[in-house]
């Protein structure tokens, strides 16, 4: 993923091309989080394993949306399910491949093993 981006810049570079702004993808921390909704930002937590096949589906359909500008300014929370249980609990999360949607400190939408792009990106839309 690294190294299609820096092509890509590399590419547009004698262009004097800018590339497109992007969602920020963050660790999750329960003050990073909070610090986000009290700051009003569209968010998104994903709750994912890396041995879950969903959630290896949803990653790179997330990835392309976050490139997309209408979601520059989205903030998209990783948690991961095995390590982090004390997040599960607080975000009322019971599976991987959870996402939830967050306009602020107002939870909008929140999907459990959806693959289906057009679905994840209506989720994300809410958040807007």
């Amino acid at each position: 993923m690294i190294r299609r981006t820096l092509l890509a810049l590399l590419a547009a570079a004698p262009f004097g091309l800018a590339p497109a702004q992007a969602a920020d993808f963050l660790p999750y921390t329960p003050e990073a989080l909070a610090a986000a909704q009290k700051a009003g930002k569209p968010i998104l937590v994903e709750i994912s394993a890396p041995w879950c096949p969903i959630c290896k589906t949803q990653k790179p359909i997330l990835a392309k949306l976050g490139a997309d500008p209408r979601f520059k300014d989205l903030q998209v929370f990783d948690v991961d399910f095995d390590s982090q249980k004390p997040a599960l609990k607080a975000l009322n999360a019971r599976m991987q491949s959870t996402l939830i949607a967050f306009k602020g400190e107002t939870e909008v939408g929140r999907s459990v093993g959806e693959t289906q792009p057009e679905w994840i990106e209506g989720l994300l839309e809410k958040v807007l």
